[in-house]
């Protein structure tokens, strides 16, 4: 059996139609609202042009390094008998750092100075056997005149005398080569004692007492000294920035502990050669900046600023209220963008000459003046990417 039809009410019917529509028409004012509020610019759209100063720079990250510094190395093999001085102590140039046992090297020395005067005193008796030939073989030739000798016997005169300068020679020949030997021997005997090169300071130790030294390949570090009254920043700068930093250019740097300071300093020297890091090509620029107050370590990790150009006092505008670019009409040194400037009356499209830039504000050369007001780029749902999408006019 078939179940009868409800019937609707003709009073909950009408209920149910004016909830309908009570439904779409906020549904539509809202939709309304919402585009006249996207199309409306709010008070954070737009931006007033202030002056300011603004600089063009290319940034790096550096590490700080001693300007000039040495390693103190040993000369000579041997045990190090005593270490003079402890890292941070200041030196100055001359002063003792580190001596080695001599004992060795003494001995060499001894050695050769006796051995030097035993062939001095062969020299004397040599050359006393050359006075001897020299009288026999003069004696000789005065009795062959005479033929009271055979001429056998001149000759083996002359002969004895030419020999025993020829010892004599030899004497002398080996003379030199032991006083050479000898000074030899006396200067790695003074290199048992190792001195300061230059004032400085001790930054690093790199040898103990007691410890055996090897210099037959290398010399052996034993410290190393660093003058920290000046410090040079080594920064590594991008390939495609390299080109623009140059010797005696403006620079400046930050360290992680200090933010907010600034140390001023000029590029010495850009170097040649460049490191590769995972395949990116990077080349070190050089920095001097005094730091008689010590407050730079070696070491330290800094974020470098090389100034490229700057302008003071100038007016500035946000990068973000730029619009599409406009070639044609750029001028030298800017470039041209048209712009969205508020009028009494709503706003007109404006273009612009920008100068000297960074990240946030460039220097207006033309078009705009302080206390005017640009409207700032706002996204719109379809827009395309990186293009500036303004407000309507007002």
């Amino acid at each position: 059996m078939n179940a009868a039809p409800r019937r609707v009410r003709p009073g909950r019917a009408l209920v149910l139609m004016s909830l309908a529509a009570l439904a779409g028409g906020g549904f539509y004012w809202y939709q309304t609202q919402a585009a006249r509020e996207a199309a409306t610019p709010g008070p954070d759209s737009l931006a007033k042009i202030e002056i300011g100063t603004v600089e063009e720079v290319v940034t790096a990250q550096g590490k700080l390094e001693p300007r000039d510094y040495v390693d103190v190395g040993a000369q000579v093999s041997g045990q190090v008998k005593a270490i003079h001085v402890e890292i941070g102590d200041v030196v100055r140039s001359g002063e003792l750092l580190a001596e080695i046992d001599p004992r060795v090297y003494d001995a060499r020395v001894q050695a050769n100075e006796a051995r030097l005067r035993t062939l001095r005193a062969q020299l004397a008796e040599q050359q006393a056997q050359i006075r001897l030939a020299e009288r026999i073989y003069a004696r000789n030739k005065r009795l062959i005149a005479e033929q009271a000798v055979s001429q056998e016997v001149l000759e083996d005169s002359e002969t004895n005398w030419r020999v025993a300068q020829a010892r004599a020679d030899s004497l002398r020949a080996q003379i030199e080569e032991a006083e050479s030997t000898l000074d030899g021997d006396r200067t790695n005997l003074t290199f048992t004692k190792i001195f300061a090169p230059m004032d400085g300071t001790v930054v690093l130790q790199s040898a103990q007492e007691g410890q055996t030294l090897n210099a037959v390949q290398q010399a052996p570090v034993i410290v190393q000294l660093a003058n920290l009254d000046r410090m040079t920043v080594r920064a590594q700068v991008a390939e495609a920035d390299v080109m623009r930093i140059a010797p005696g250019q403006a620079a400046y740097f930050t360290t992680l502990g200090a933010m907010d300071d600034r140390w001023q300093g000029e590029v010495r020297q850009v170097l040649p050669s460049p490191e590769v890091i995972n395949e990116v090509v990077l080349y070190n620029a050089l920095l001097d900046v005094d730091n008689r107050d010590r407050r730079l370590m070696t070491g330290m990790s800094v974020q470098v600023f090389f100034v490229l150009g700057r302008a003071a006092e100038v007016p500035l505008i946000p990068l973000a209220a730029l619009g599409e670019r406009v070639p044609a009409a750029d001028l030298a040194p800017g470039r041209a963008h048209r712009v969205q400037v508020k009028t009494a009356t709503g706003t007109a499209a404006r273009v612009v000459q920008i100068g000297i830039q960074n990240r946030r504000v460039g220097a207006v050369l033309d078009g705009l003046k302080p206390g005017d007001e640009v409207l700032l780029p706002i996204t719109t749902p379809g827009s395309t990417a990186g293009v500036p999408k303004f407000p309507p006019r007002l």
